[in-house]
């Protein structure tokens, strides 16, 4: 089996199961692993894929709601934008495509094992399932330079900006969260080097800079802070801008009540799966990695149990459908992609869930991923054509309105376009690696401080 016939094996695979089976597979067998009892880790990674199912569920039946709306408030406007919205599931198609995808699986194993034994990182990245984020920034190199080694010294090179960013988290992700020894290892984590600078510009207004989370809006607004009553009213809202009748409407608001309703039961299931492998994890490393306290890194759904992060993304939808047809230069028209986790959490984890701040990030956010969507598309639409992974016609061009990372990801894929003398991506570059190293030393710098004496020594 050559390296293309393996990794259209292993695409064809992810895409029957999914993260609801494969993830739950490699956390059961890192339990057993970490010597776990076998009925603990299959419970655990039994509910684990429980937990991704019933999420999944709820953001497709959510995404089955809003998509319409969405594209009914476009139709009204009467816009003509060109370029279709794949979303990201269509993204993983066309990143699967390339023959030496299967090869990224190793590369990802190994370098965060390294990095383990050299004491550079606390994380375990147990999401193998989001692999194909590093793929789909090394194809974009290829695009760019034809240089497959090249590729993957890129895509070592966000594997380890992966696990650092996860690091540098980690605290937080277990006080919002409340579930010990996880992190979150997905490359959306990366907006927050743009994000954080300016969310420590938006504490210095007094307005802002106090506890602002949902919980707190409760106790000021009652009811109406209420996730079932908040979430009618929003459905509501979006039923009167897409044009649709009465009963219409309501049905739509007590649907969107359900979602806002559920999604912080569906969070509970992973904290119950997995606060026992976690901890089993950390045990067994401490006993291996003596005097570290090492992290599971995880995809992003265990930290769906916020409200804050649903808030941020509904409110997101209809500002995504304005600037669509307001923003020069934009052609992307947002559809699969509507629903757009990737702002919501880094905006989440650098306000620590204060609400109007992470409403403005959003705003902020929301034209990055058109933009960025708009200038990957004839890249995409090219791929999407020679690999077969995407049945598109000649003249047509397809990409994604919700890109992860995506200022990461134009940075790295393309910034060696500057050898046609596009400068743009190389400049961007600059930025987000500021960014980043701003917040790391800022956040760390915090985190020594809040230590106490004791600790210090």
């Amino acid at each position: 089996m050559d390296f293309s016939q393996a990794s259209a094996w292993i695409q064809e695979f992810l895409n029957s199961v999914g993260a609801a089976v494969f993830v739950p597979v490699i956390m059961i067998i890192m339990g057993l692993v970490v010597r776990m009892k076998p009925k603990d880790a299959i419970s655990s990674g039994i509910l684990l894929g429980v937990a991704f199912s019933g999420m999944s569920m709820l953001i497709n039946y959510m995404s089955g709601l809003i998509q319409p709306v969405g594209e009914a408030m476009l139709n009204r406007i009467g816009i003509d934008l060109p370029i279709m919205d794949g979303g990201w599931t269509t993204m993983a198609a066309i990143a699967w495509s390339w023959p030496f995808a299967i090869l990224v699986f190793p590369l990802m194993i190994g370098i965060n094992i390294i990095m383990l034994m050299a004491n550079k990182t606390e994380t375990f990245n147990a999401d193998l399932w989001n692999v194909w984020g590093k793929i789909f920034t090394a194809i974009g190199v290829v695009g760019i330079t034809g240089s497959v080694p090249l590729a993957f010294i890129i895509a070592a090179i966000q594997i380890v900006f992966e696990l650092k960013t996860a690091d540098l988290f980690k605290d937080e992700i277990n006080e919002l969260t409340g579930i010990p020894g996880v992190t979150c290892t997905h490359k959306m984590v990366f907006l927050s080097a743009i994000f954080y600078p300016i969310d420590k510009v938006l504490r210095k207004i007094p307005a802002l800079n106090h506890k602002a989370d949902a919980a707190a809006l409760k106790e000021k607004v009652g009811i109406f802070a209420e996730n079932h009553v908040l979430g009618f009213i929003i459905g509501c809202l979006f039923g009167i801008l897409g044009g649709y009748d009465i009963p219409a409407i309501l049905t739509l608001g007590v649907q969107a009540a359900m979602c806002l309703t559920l999604f912080p039961v569906i969070s509970k299931y992973f904290m119950e799966a997995l606060s026992p492998i976690s901890e089993a994890v950390s045990d067994y490393m401490h006993a291996k990695f003596s005097n570290r306290q090492l992290v599971v890194g995880l995809d992003w759904p265990f930290l769906g149990g916020s409200n804050e992060i649903w808030l941020t993304v509904i409110y997101a939808i209809p500002i995504t459908v304005l600037f669509s047809f307001i923003l020069p230069g934009n052609q992307i028209l947002p559809f699969a992609g509507i629903v757009n986790i990737a702002v919501a959490v880094p905006a989440y984890l650098v306000t620590r869930g204060n609400l109007p701040r992470m409403l403005i990030l959003a705003t902020i956010g929301v034209p990055i991923f058109l933009y960025v969507g708009t200038a990957f598309a004839p890249f995409v639409s090219d791929l999407a054509r020679q690999t077969g992974a995407v049945d598109l016609a000649a003249n047509a061009l397809i990409s994604c309105s919700c890109i992860d990372g995506p200022v990461f990801t134009f940075a790295f894929a393309e910034f060696l376009d500057i050898l046609n003398g596009n400068f743009l991506p190389l400049v961007v570059l600059v930025i987000w690696i500021a960014g980043f190293f701003y917040t790391y030393r800022d956040l760390k710098k915090q985190a020594k401080l809040a230590k106490s004496p004791a600790d210090v020594e």
